[in-house]
């Protein structure tokens, strides 16, 4: 493995940077002190800031020689409301919120790069240095670029980086292509006729009803979506009723699909309405259904060509080609990452997080991120500065 002597050295402020972060979460578009922290650190690296992007955004600039290429790298802030289980000293200390995705470690790698970038420039052109809020599920990227990210820093690409249980510590796994998958919730109100649970026959039983849209949603993925295609429909959520003996007026349904087309996703989405009414007409209930309520639907997380091979050069030069996985299965979570891709090509690669028998899987109240890896993915931004701005 191939690390810059620097980037050894700067592995116990990394840690140290992570695990302050780590015990100190910050939910969507609260990350006030966190990027205060950050800003902070850049600020002393000797960077340019700009900060309130996105609510709680910090974008840093670092310029180098004559070159009027630039490229963007981005780390997320947020943490999630999830009760830490773990025992460690730097546990949370804030009730009912933890970074159970590795948030913390994303900041702290690209702390790490900056601070070794703003002390050995080896580039020629700029690079900026993206720390956004609200990745999960309130789409804080998409709120940047509408904010005016890539009119304020015009990027020519951009690219992320998670860290992955189960990929081993010292590999990375990156592909072309469909990485992660689009993301939508909906929320269906079927609205029926109360009644006496004894007297079914005088009311319109919207639980029923309920229970038919449960089973017929399941049919979309199975009957309507091309079998060569990957999708999943899932109901997470059903609210009816309060008593035993009384058949409520309505129930609520609540959900998720996940696929890694555009074409699919919205075809989902108009097979979910085209279902619903239909079997609410048969049972005389009313609906309504809504789509991504706070603006939660994220688009496919997709990887460009050219910037995908240069992801896979510089990974490769930190860790060695057979250390990366070229071919990983697409997962079916989602990263609102996927809006700045959209907007800019670019590659968003998955760095190993080790076994999750010890430190759990994401979204797991005894997950801890693996700081072995920040020297790792430090080098991974550095590789990628030098080598897409030589």
């Amino acid at each position: 493995m191939s690390l810059a002597n620097d980037l050894q050295l700067l592995h116990t402020d990394m840690q140290s940077w992570r695990q302050h972060l780590h015990q100190f979460p910050e939910t969507a578009y609260e990350e006030t002190l966190t990027a205060k922290f950050i800003a902070e650190k850049l600020i002393s690296f000797g960077l340019e800031i700009h900060q309130g992007l996105g609510t709680t955004g910090v974008v840093a600039t670092l310029s180098e020689g004559k070159s009027d290429k630039k490229i963007a790298l981005r780390a997320d802030m947020d943490a999630l409301f999830i009760q830490e289980r773990n025992t460690f000293a730097h546990k949370s200390c804030h009730e009912g919120k933890m970074h159970a995705c590795g948030h913390d470690g994303h900041s702290a790698m690209l702390l790490g790069a900056a601070s070794y970038l703003s002390r050995h420039p080896n580039f020629d052109g700029t690079v900026y240095f993206i720390f956004q809020p609200a990745e999960e599920g309130r789409a804080g990227a998409k709120q940047m670029i509408e904010d005016g990210l890539f009119e304020k820093f015009p990027a020519d690409c951009v690219f992320g980086m998670h860290n992955f249980p189960d990929i081993p510590t010292g590999h990375f796994a990156v592909k072309a292509g469909a990485m992660m998958a689009s993301f939508d919730c909906f929320e269906i109100v079927l609205t029926g006729q109360a009644t006496h649970a004894a007297m079914p026959h005088l009311g319109c039983d919207a639980i029923v009803a309920a229970a038919q849209v449960i089973n017929a949603l399941q049919t979309i993925v199975s009957r309507t979506v091309n079998p060569a295609d990957s999708a999943v429909v899932s109901i997470t959520q059903i609210h009816a009723g309060n008593t035993w003996n009384a058949i409520p007026e309505s129930v609520v349904l609540r959900g998720t699909f996940r696929c890694f087309s555009g074409a699919v996703q919205t075809m989902i989405g108009d097979k979910i309405k085209q279902l619903v009414e239909g079997v609410c007409a048969g049972f005389t209930v009313s609906t309504t259904i809504c789509f991504n309520p706070e603006n939660a639907g994220y688009p496919v997380t997709y990887n460009t060509e050219a910037e995908t091979a240069m992801a896979l050069k510089a990974a490769s030069a930190v860790v060695g080609e057979a250390c990366i996985n070229q071919q990983p299965t697409p997962s079916m979570g989602s990263e609102d990452f996927a809006f700045m891709l959209q907007e800019k090509p670019g590659c968003y690669i998955w760095i190993g997080n080790g076994s999750s028998e010890n430190s759990c899987l994401l979204h797991n109240p005894h997950y801890d991120f693996n700081d072995a890896i920040l020297p790792v993915g430090a080098a991974y931004w550095v590789k990628l500065v030098e080598m897409m701005l030589p």
